[in-house]
């Protein structure tokens, strides 16, 4: 595996939630700098030293807004 994508959201507590797209890898943090040292810590803490870590990680922000009609 190459690269990995996470998707990134706000968490309703504040903060942030990362959840990776196909391997169950999840972590949550306070500020966009916390989460994204936490999604590499996840990833190497989830990725054994016998098996290869992705090259790249893809962070996916996204902000859900709702809108009256």
């Amino acid at each position: 595996m190459d690269e990995l994508i996470f998707i990134v959201t706000e968490a309703e507590e504040g903060g942030y939630n990362a959840r990776a797209v196909g391997p169950s890898i999840f972590t949550q943090d306070g500020t966009r700098e916390e989460i994204e040292k936490n999604v590499r810590e996840a990833v190497l803490c989830h990725f054994e030293p016998e098996m290869a870590a992705p090259k790249l990680i893809h962070l996916r922000y996204v902000h859900d807004q709702v809108i009256a009609v």
